[in-house]
């Protein structure tokens, strides 16, 4: 017999206002941030985890959707306490996104645009801020340029607020430092990394939308579908590829194609695109690289490649996975959704029909495009029209066969006289906000939610949500809760604003109490300036003199990642010294804050004025270079006998003759004299 669970409300209060574990949309997001409010009879569900149970199970307001398969029964025991208990407190949690922000290069003096990072309070209690600064080797090069986070404010939980930071470089090279918030929050601080690089003159800045590329499980013996990169020049002159490479383990199986050229240089402000495509010839995993080396202030760009060869297999997967129309008027016009179809497999897909099954007025409407074969990754659209005929509730299934399967959606409304809201959105496909770098945000999209019926209808969710929801910003005038009266409308602006690189998609989720639904995907791609490795040298320089011992030169990466130091030459009389508590042998890897000596000694062959380096070296064709002298002091080649001049009984003859001799007789002498004439005192 299984013991019974004793309910935690304040672990039921961090699942209702962060969502679940695994990610996802919060329950505060519909129903306020206190349960008190009892938005939708929320406390109905107070200490009654059945009653949650069953909404997920029916898609109340949309919770099927947000909720199914995603809380555990001890999560639900654990919120339903919390909806009966919600004076439960708890120290706050802060995290500070993302982890590090990159300024292309800028001239020095100049300061750069501003980026922005984001303080979330994901813990239950306020988050107070105590104080934000920069800190670090080059902590005078970024300044905090405003923002809606301040000194002595608090963040309430489940809410953000940003910091702006800019950068205007006193010295030309890599720079680096570290933005840092103290707070109330678990760890007491966040930070995240800065950098950026300081040009004397005009440079180029490479800037990448992926930094790797995974191809997934892949047909063997079929190519992949190009995947894209785009690279940008987010400096201020020309950017000029050198190379442009595909190697690694299985770099065979990669092909190059897209408008990057070596040829063709890139303005500043401009961009070009890389393809890629994989053709395994193997089950199995894969991994390759793709190397841009160019003349950019920040450095080589690699981007990892990866995936996976399988046998052939066909799948697909729809979004959303339920459609419900709510009410709608009979004999009226047509309400119609949309519904995305997904190549999930690594095979094309060929729908050899596309219809929905049951009665009530559904059909699918003319201008499909799932018509034409469907690559893998690729997706199509379905509309689907509900128009009933009768009073009452109505259900259906879309169901699109392939090859090798089929995918259902249930769909559902409702017919009826009465009169009816008739919520309508002025999108109807996905949104795109295209690149932008992480740490900027993009221009807020509108999206008009208008109500031509003859009720008014009510707002019960609007929320954004997905794998990627936290990249996506909610606002504008619609709200939960919201009344839009017929005729009327209001606004919602979605704005794309990347935590990371790469492409990133959520779901704008909208239900009306009528039991209308609308989901909108979102899409954008995150792009990033590719940090220049920060490997600092102490000192830079160093001049021997006439010493010959050694002298140790300690190494501190005081980047981001790992740098990969792969050579080291020496020129001029100069040579690296075995020391068991020096740096490693090369090649090896250096981690972000790690500190290693780098031992040298001077060996010069022949007395004079000595001068060389050693050039230190990095994979991705970053170096740095330690300027060395030394002096070495003269040595006769015969040196003379040694004389023992002077005297105090000391020789000084020369050429056979003794000065002192002469000296010494004439007193030894005076002294015999001395005593003859006083015998008595001898």
């Amino acid at each position: 017999m299984s013991q019974a669970h004793a309910a935690d409300a304040l672990h039921g209060k961090t699942l209702y206002l962060n969502g679940p574990a695994g990610g996802g949309t919060a329950c505060a997001r519909c129903h306020t941030a206190s349960p008190t409010a009892n938005v939708s009879k929320i406390l109905s569900a107070a200490n009654h985890p059945a009653a949650i149970s069953a909404a997920i199970a029916a898609n109340k307001g949309g919770m099927g959707n947000l909720y199914a398969g995603k809380f555990s029964d001890v999560d639900l025991a654990d919120i339903a306490a919390f909806i009966g208990n919600p004076g439960v407190s708890a120290a706050p949690a802060a995290s500070l996104n993302p982890a590090s922000l990159a300024f292309s290069g800028t001239l020095l003096g100049q300061a750069s645009g501003t980026l922005a990072a984001t303080l979330a309070n994901t813990g239950p209690g306020a988050l107070n801020i105590d104080t934000i600064g920069v800190t670090g080797a080059a902590a005078a090069d970024f300044s905090i340029a405003g923002g809606t986070c301040a000194p002595g404010g608090a963040v309430a939980a489940g809410a953000n607020c940003t910091v702006l930071v800019s950068f205007k470089p006193s010295v030309a090279g890599a720079r680096s430092a570290s933005l840092a918030v103290a707070h109330n929050g678990t760890g007491g601080s966040s930070s995240v990394a800065l950098s950026g690089t300081g040009s004397a003159a005009p440079q180029a800045t490479i800037g990448v939308s992926a930094t790797s590329i995974n191809f997934g499980a892949l047909a063997t013996n079929a190519p992949s579908a190009p995947q894209s990169i785009t690279l940008n020049n987010s400096g201020q002159s020309a950017l000029t590829f050198s190379s442009i490479t595909l190697a690694g383990a299985n770099g065979a199986i990669f092909t190059l194609g897209g408008d990057c050229a070596v040829n063709k240089p890139l303005a500043g402000g401009a961009s070009c695109a890389l393809t890629v495509a994989a053709q395994p010839t193997a089950s199995g995993a894969f991994a390759g690289n793709l190397t841009v080396a160019s003349n950019a202030a920040n450095g080589n760009v690699t981007i990892g490649l990866a995936g996976s060869g399988a046998s052939a297999t066909a799948a697909a997967s729809a979004t959303p996975n339920a459609l419900a129309f709510g009410s709608q008027t009979i004999g009226g016009a047509a309400a119609t959704q949309n519904v995305t179809l997904t190549n999930s497999g690594n095979v094309a897909l060929t729908f050899s029909s596309i219809a929905v099954n049951g009665a009530g007025g559904f059909s699918v409407a003319p201008g499909s495009d799932c018509v034409a074969a469907l690559a893998p990754g690729a997706t199509c659209s379905v509309p689907v029209l509900f128009a009933p005929m009768a009073n009452g509730a109505f259900a259906g299934t879309l169901v699109a066969t392939f090859n090798g399967g089929a995918v259902q959606v249930a769909v559902s409304g409702a017919g009826t006289t009465a009169a009816v809201a008739t919520p309508a959105l002025s999108d109807a496909g996905p949104i795109g906000f295209g690149e932008i770098q992480v740490g900027k945000s993009a221009a807020p999209h509108t999206t008009v939610l208008r109500n031509p019926g003859t009720a008014a209808l009510t707002i019960a969710t609007l929320v954004i949500d997905g794998a990627n929801g936290g990249d996506f910003v909610l606002g504008g005038t619609c709200a939960v809760t919201g009344m839009v009266s017929p005729g009327g409308s209001c606004t919602i602006e979605t704005t794309f604003k990347p935590g990371a690189p790469g492409a990133r998609a959520a779901s704008l989720l909208l239900l009306t109490n009528g039991g209308t639904q609308f989901s909108l995907p979102l899409t954008g791609t995150g792009t990033a300036i590719a940090a220049a490795p920060a490997l600092t040298l102490t000192p830079q320089s160093f001049d021997f003199g006439a010493s010959a011992a050694s002298k140790r030169f300690t190494l501190t990466n005081a980047g981001t990642a790992a740098i990969n130091l792969s050579a080291a030459t020496f020129s001029g009389p100069f040579a690296r010294v075995n020391d068991a508590s020096g740096c490693a042998a090369l090649p090896f890897a250096l981690q972000p804050g790690a500190s290693c000596d780098l031992v040298i000694g001077y060996t010069p062959a022949a007395s004079s004025a000595s001068s060389g380096s050693v050039v230190l070296q990095a994979d991705g064709g970053a170096n740095w270079t330690i300027a060395l002298a030394g002096q070495a002091a003269a040595v006769p080649a015969n040196p003379a006998p040694a004389q023992n001049q002077g005297g105090g009984g000391c020789s000084s003859v020369r050429d056979g003759t003794d000065p002192m001799l002469a000296l010494l007789a004439l007193l030894a002498a005076g002294v015999l004299f001395w005593r003859r004439r006083n015998p008595a005192q001898s």
